[in-house]
């Protein structure tokens, strides 16, 4: 067997260089590591010598050489591979242990000049990794030291490494290749040319961080988190303590982010299955986490958990009293540390909420709103502006005279424009509360699955209907939830309109005073008539907030 060793980050290379050398691996090497194999008592063999040409011009090329990608691309199922290798004097290559030249040390140095920049982009190791990766089956690649001993371990294995374990190592080394490609790229967008002179600016791009989860939404789904990849690379989430964050964490706290991020004023909420469970404000956000936490207490046993503010020492008081998988909050403060830190399973997530809901989206000039959404499907991919309600930015409240006189005086209501049209279409008119409580409930109700039903009070959620075929079913699943009682002079919002007055009848009949919806049906004159006959208050919004 052979290998071809050419790394610029030698941690862990001398053990590992000896395990292949006590296997009968010849070790065939390039400048610095050839010097640190031979330094450590190892027998190695230079490129030059096996291709019989010298490295030249300060090392630009060694490597590149049919003696050397020959060994490495030949088939070893393909007899006129092997004939055609021996023909030119070319030995196979088993294994092919690479790491990428230092760029993003260089990059990360403003200091560092334009040509020794340029100097730092590797050619010939991208070319040995993509070469070994294509023939994967037969040649291992290698280009991470924490893989060294497993290479080890699979190569004394009964039969050799397997499949699965050299498919791993390919993926790796693309991964690699493509994180040196977009740092460099990222790197030369922030470089300008001015009167003959490459200046450096902000760099564009932040590396590529590519995590293997242990595994899927199931133990039998291999994944990855990806960041600094995609639409929304700008913002880094950095996991500070914890058990590692699964795949099913991670969309349970982006679902936290995005609730939150609707409130300019203190908010908590408490994520299960993506659905809030419990989603409050307070004057501080100690108090607003506790108020989303008892707003369905059961639920909340386990739950990932969203804040808009920093976390402090009251607040990881209230966050460490019951059992919590995960929390993604702007920070934390010093004194709140060593309290979280007593859980040492609770995942502590930190993000720029600030960043995360200024994203640009692919779409245009237009609304700025926490990046673009991707999505596969069996036919593609999608693309979309996330969901923000920007109908619900300022506070609701009794509109002019003018609209009020014009609202009542519609019998069947207009076609709201896309961007919306608030306006209450019944007889009696909303309270202030009533106002407070319906624009808190809008805001919530978007970010749950339809078919949604919200039940909530001013400041607190008080039932969840979530994800239900019908909208009749989402009522009464949330009134089964709610606490007896408790539903009685609360607001309801619905993602959708009601396509009948079943649904409406059944809120009324839960104790709700007041209803937010988009508007729409056909029904909606029925609907309306059967909510003044209920006395209750109902506003349209024009705006539909389906999440799926």
């Amino acid at each position: 067997m052979r290998a071809i060793l050419s790394v610029s980050d030698k941690t862990g290379l001398i053990d590992f260089a000896r395990g292949l050398s006590s296997r009968g691996v010849q070790l065939v090497s390039t400048g610095g590591t050839s010097k640190a194999l031979a330094d450590a008592g190892l027998p190695v063999r230079s490129v030059s010598d096996v291709t019989g040409f010298p490295e030249m011009m300060d090392g630009r090329v060694k490597t590149l050489h049919p003696k050397i990608h020959g060994g490495i691309l030949a088939r070893r199922h393909r007899p006129d591979d092997l004939e055609a290798i021996k023909s030119q004097g070319v030995e196979l290559v088993d294994l092919v242990v690479v790491n990428l030249y230092p760029f993003a040390k260089a990059a990360q140095n403003p200091e560092t000049p334009f040509d020794e920049l340029v100097e730092q982009i590797d050619i010939g190791g991208p070319s040995l990794l993509r070469a070994a990766g294509k023939n994967f089956r037969d040649v291992m690649v290698v280009v991470d030291p924490a893989d060294y001993p497993k290479v080890l371990e699979q190569m004394a294995r009964p039969g050799g490494p397997s499949l699965e374990f050299k498919f791993e190592l390919m993926q790796k080394a693309f991964v690699h290749t493509a994180q040196f490609d977009m740092l460099i790229a990222g790197t030369l967008q922030s470089i300008t040319c001015q009167a003959g002179e490459f200046v450096r600016g902000e760099m564009k791009h932040p590396k590529i961080d590519v995590r293997q989860l242990r595994y899927g939404e199931n133990p039998h789904q291999k994944a990855a988190w990806v960041q600094g990849h995609g639409p929304n690379w700008q913002v880094k989430w950095e996991t500070h303590q914890g058990k590692e964050l699964s795949y099913t964490n991670l969309l349970d706290l982006d679902a936290a982010a995005r609730i939150v991020l609707e409130f300019t004023e203190p908010a908590a909420v408490v994520i299960k299955h993506t659905n809030p469970c419990g989603t409050a404000t307070g004057g501080a956000i100690a108090e607003a986490y506790v108020r989303a936490r008892e707003a369905d207490p059961l639920s909340a046993f386990g739950g990932i958990v969203g804040l808009n503010r920093e976390i402090d020492a009251d607040t990881a008081t209230a966050l460490t009293a019951t059992f919590i998988e995960a929390v993604i909050a702007p920070s934390f403060t010093e004194d709140a540390k060593p309290i979280l830190a007593k859980k040492t399973n609770l995942r502590v997530v930190t993000a720029d909420f600030k960043a995360m809901a200024n994203l640009p989206t692919i779409m245009g000039e237009g609304e700025r709103a926490m990046g673009t959404e991707m999505r596969t499907f069996l036919g593609g991919m999608l693309h979309q502006e996330p969901d923000r309600v920007i109908e619900a930015r300022e506070p609701w409240g009794p509109p002019s005279p003018l609209e009020s006189s014009a609202a009542s005086a519609r019998s069947t209501p207009s076609a709201s424009s896309p961007e919306g049209e608030l306006r209450v279409v019944t007889k009696r008119q909303p309270t202030a509360e009533e106002w407070t409580a319906l624009r808190f409930a809008w805001r919530v109700c978007a970010h749950v699955k339809s078919n949604t039903i919200v039940f909530t009070g001013a400041d607190r959620t008080l039932a969840v209907g979530a994800g239900q075929m019908s909208r009749v079913d989402s009522v009464k699943v949330a009134v089964m939830k709610a606490a007896p009682g408790s539903l009685k002079g609360s607001v309801v919002a619905s993602d959708a309109f009601f396509p009948f007055r079943d649904g409406l009848d059944a809120v009324a009949d839960a104790g709700a005073t007041a209803v937010v919806q988009p508007g729409g049906s056909v029904k909606d004159a029925e609907v309306i008539a059967a909510a003044d006959e209920r006395g209750l208050v109902m506003v349209f919004t024009g705006r539909r907030h389906f999440r799926h």
